[in-house]
């Protein structure tokens, strides 16, 4: 597999009032092309920091990032902004999909920004909402939805355009358990189907769940394993 993350000696410092908070603190990682993992640590780890710069929602102060095989490291924010829309799908905690919008138009609305005219990307929504087992619920609004079929709807969203890397924020943070294990069986079926799944957590019983876990703590990573097998 070849190289899809390639972090170097990543820092971020934030200044909250006189305090100097060192977010990264060093970071090196590399994930390839199809891998699972995770990435876990408690509040105030740095973990959120770390995927801010992974998803291309925020540049860090030293250190390079190359995200396949292109320098994300010193990008503006436009620059940064079209990254984010050709190389990286996101799945948040909190579904953030449109109300008024059915399940087919809230998965198109990414690539609408992305230029598919209206045939390409109705095609390319509905596509994806088959992978995650929703082709029958195309034209039903978030409140004619359960919360798992939402979350599948984000993750749809998330997929559309097949970009290189899924990056889930705590997916099944608003699910009970049986529904966050739908979720979790979600992503593990799309991972096997080619796409690189990113998944951020402070649950150790979730991160357990990719199959290499890395481990941060106060801006460092501490640990770099094997998860399940």
């Amino acid at each position: 597999m070849t190289s899809l993350v390639d972090i170097n000696n990543l820092k971020k410092t934030y200044v909250m009032g006189s305090n100097v908070v060192k977010a990264l603190d060093g970071i090196d990682m590399n994930i390839k092309h199809g891998e699972y993992i995770s990435i876990v640590g408690p509040s105030g780890s740095g973990k959120s920091t770390l995927m801010n710069m992974i998803g291309c929602l925020d540049a860090p102060d030293f250190g390079s990032y190359m995200l396949d095989g292109v320098d994300v490291s010193n990008m503006n924010d436009n620059e940064l902004a079209k990254i984010r829309s050709e190389k990286i799908g996101f799945v948040f905690q909190g579904f953030n999909l449109l109300p008024k919008l059915t399940a087919i138009e809230n998965v198109e609305l990414p690539l609408i920004y992305r230029g598919y005219n209206h045939k390409k990307r109705k095609a390319m929504a509905l596509e994806a909402l088959e992978r995650v087992g929703l082709g029958d619920r195309t034209h039903h609004r978030p409140s004619e939805l359960s919360g798992g079929q939402m979350q599948r709807v984000a993750v749809a969203r998330a997929l559309a355009g097949n970009p290189p890397i899924i990056l889930a924020d705590e997916p099944t943070g608003n699910l009970d358990t049986q529904t966050g294990k739908e979720i979790l069986e979600t992503l593990e079926k799309i991972h096997q189907q080619g796409n690189t799944i990113i998944l951020i957590t402070h649950d150790e019983s979730l991160a357990n769940q990719a199959k290499r876990r890395i481990v941060i703590r106060d801006g460092l990573i501490m640990r770099d394993e094997e998860g399940r097998q």
